[in-house]
């Protein structure tokens, strides 16, 4: 029984190096990404602080 659930497991080296070489690739992605993300989020934060500093009193009053 082990060896039915573990064969589908390679242990082959190149397997593992091709596992590898995805895994730092998808990391790295992901690390990009976040990056990515920060940024927007601090654009966003600055224009929406701009905008802020833009709007009168008048502009906040029903119409």
């Amino acid at each position: 029984m082990a060896k039915a659930l573990l064969g589908h497991v390679t242990s082959e080296a190149r397997a593992t190096s091709v596992l590898a070489v995805e895994n730092r690739r998808l990391r790295r992605r992901v690390a990009d990404l976040e990056a990515l993300v920060l940024r927007l989020q601090a654009e966003n934060d600055g224009l929406a602080a701009a905008r802020d500093d833009q709007l009168t009193v008048e502009d906040l009053q029903p119409a």
